[in-house]
């Protein structure tokens, strides 16, 4: 069985698809530049857990590293590749464009020119629901136009699916993007919200509500995110027959690509969010509210027919569930 390549394995949802996919009997090769942006204890903490599987191999490598990822086509032959490995977070964009650019973009071109000429049969990779941008009309809809970013994260999010379609259309690798809506779960980003007012509340330090909490997210737990990606690189993009260049649709092509949501289908407040850690923890948090952030919306709600049509998925974990399953990873990692 040809390995498969995960870009980001060392990262949150990178290590979770790559467990998954070694607990299904196929073997994996994990990529990842580990990056300082978070805690790198904490990646090599999951790459410990990976190494315990047999059938994973593990490459430090960034992808802007041109030399080095060809050198690893070479050496494996990889016939589907799952591109989780990225430069994250919207606040941290207005400061540091540049490892946007190299990472986001110089690393994605890089990977698209290894799948053209590695012969890869299928290449899966990571969009946002930061591409919506300005748009307001809810739920968010793949056939949408999504023209008006409102961060440089966003915007490379954006290029990275103008860029795989072009080489779906040059050279017919089948391209499939995947709309991420505010993933958590155990082993979660230390940058993202849910771990964040985790911590401080443990510590008994204030929270920073944003938007004087009158936030909305699609809050999606990390095994649903897994189980849509799973189904989807089994399934290569294909040719719409029905698309039509008079009424261009972005969500399909007459070219092997596709664009999908995933989310949890259901929106929640951020005071609601709060108040189920608060249950979880046995504490209050020290809330302090601040205004909405530059490059940050207000509410984003993932429409997913065209996931569960293609696949035949609907996520599963409600938010309470998924609050209590990382408040007692998070106690049992760090001892809290």
């Amino acid at each position: 069985m040809t390995p498969i390549l995960v870009t980001g394995a060392a990262g949150f949802i990178g290590f979770h698809l790559s467990q998954r996919l070694l607990s299904m009997g196929r073997p994996v090769v994990g990529l990842d530049n580990m990056s300082a942006y978070y805690d790198v204890g904490l990646k090599r903490a999951r790459l410990r857990e990976l190494e315990r599987t047999p059938g994973f191999s593990f490459s430090e490598i960034d992808l802007a590293d041109e030399a080095a990822l060809k050198q690893l086509f070479a050496t494996h032959r990889f016939e589907t590749v799952f591109n989780l490995g990225a430069q994250a977070g919207v606040r941290y964009s207005l400061d540091n464009p540049q490892v946007y650019v190299r990472s986001n973009l110089d690393g994605f071109v890089n990977l698209l020119e290894c799948c053209r000429h590695g012969g890869v049969k299928h290449l899966v990779f990571a969009s946002s629901s930061s591409v919506y941008g300005a748009v307001t009309k809810m739920p968010f809809n793949v056939h949408q136009n999504v023209d008006h970013p409102l961060s440089l994260y966003a915007a490379t999010k954006k290029s990275n699916e103008l860029l795989a379609h072009s080489y779906a259309h040059l050279f017919r690798v089948p391209m499939t993007g995947l709309r991420f809506f505010t993933v958590y779960g155990p082993w979660g980003r230390p940058d993202m919200a849910m771990y964040l007012f985790t911590r401080a509340i443990f510590a008994g330090e204030p929270i920073d509500v944003f938007n004087n909490g009158n936030m909305e997210r699609d809050f999606t737990y990390v095994d649903d995110v897994v189980e849509a990606l799973v189904r989807v690189g089994d399934k290569p993009a294909e040719v719409d027959p029905s698309w039509s260049g008079s009424a261009p649709d972005p969500a399909s092509s007459n070219a092997p690509y596709r664009i999908y949501n995933i989310g949890n289908n259901a929106p929640v407040k951020l005071t609601r969010l709060i108040e189920l850690l608060e249950e979880a923890i046995g504490k209050k948090a020290i809330q302090r509210l601040l205004p909405m952030q530059p490059g940050d919306v207000p509410a984003t709600y993932a429409d997913v027919r065209d996931l569960a049509a293609a696949v035949d998925f609907a996520p599963r974990t409600s938010i309470e569930d998924g609050v209590k399953r990382f408040v007692d990873w998070y106690k049992a990692y760090y001892g809290a």
